[in-house]
């Protein structure tokens, strides 16, 4: 989860005043936890809770998601979604919205199989943002982490994702000076997932998407959860962005609880058969 909360808040000083540039401060005392980050930690939260049972994980994310947000609530939610964290009666809102596919890396590191990445990804999801986009583009993220952690090779990833997901036909400098604000997973996550396609480390992962313009620190964070599943993250960013979350120790306990039970790599004997109904 890590991974997702920093490319967060390395794109949340960019998201209303975009940098069409890979050369800029990776983070400074601007950058800042928004939504994404406290919905990731949420998720990460509901998938603790679960003890391993998750029939429960779509229940439990509907707690977590509207106790967290309640509790941070001026961290930049979009209209409907905070309609929902308030509702009397909440109910998924045929949302497509980009927020399905930051929240969701926790989903990704959990899995102990490709198939179940993509099941809890739809629990987590579909609470929510039920259009069928949405299901697709946080089911994308998902996949695209499990595989990173797995140890596959960015080309066997992007095979993946082309063939299942989205045509990956284009390269961030063919679409960038043009790229604009889009909060559609259609529209958004394709371009995250690129970046870490096209990266040679977790930062360089990084700047590739915020480089893109658009919604920074959602592309940020999806970028950021692959990106960690695949390279890690370098100790000297670590130690920049945890005295952020340790400000919030229930934040911080999520966080290092998490990581203590599912930050390791897949199991050889658990990977296979990976590319199962790609």
């Amino acid at each position: 989860m890590l991974g997702a909360i920093v490319g967060d808040m390395v794109g949340s000083r960019f998201e209303w005043q975009n940098i069409k540039s890979k050369e800029f401060d990776f983070l400074t005392e601007r950058s800042a936890l928004t939504d994404d980050s406290i919905m990731t930690l949420a998720v990460g939260r509901a998938i603790l809770a679960c003890e391993g049972d998750y029939d429960k994980l779509g229940a439990l994310a509907v707690h977590f998601m509207r106790e967290m947000g309640r509790a941070y609530p001026d961290r930049g939610y979009g209209g409907m979604f905070r309609d929902w964290l308030y509702s009397d009666d909440p109910h998924p809102y045929g949302s497509f919205g980009n927020g399905a596919a930051m929240r969701v890396s926790a989903c990704g590191f959990a899995a102990g199989s490709l198939d179940e990445a993509r099941a809890l990804s739809r629990k987590v999801t579909e609470v929510t943002h039920d259009h069928p986009e949405g299901i697709r583009g946080a089911e994308a993220t998902a996949t695209a982490i499990f595989l990173a952690r797995a140890g596959e090779s960015l080309a066997d990833i992007r095979d993946v994702i082309h063939a299942r997901y989205y045509p990956m036909d284009f390269t961030l400098d063919e679409i960038r000076d043009t790229y604009s604000f889009d909060v559609s997973c259609q529209g958004s996550v394709p371009q995250a997932i690129q970046a870490f396609l096209e990266s040679t480390c977790f930062e360089d992962a990084i700047r590739n998407a915020i480089s893109l313009g658009g919604d920074s620190d959602t592309i940020g964070a999806i970028t950021g959860g692959i990106a960690h599943a695949y390279y890690g993250i370098p100790d000297a960013i670590r130690e920049q962005v945890l005295p952020h979350i340790e400000k919030e120790a229930s934040l911080h306990d999520i966080l290092l609880t998490f990581e203590a039970r599912f930050l390791s790599p897949v199991p050889s004997g658990g990977m296979s058969p990976i590319f199962v109904n790609r």
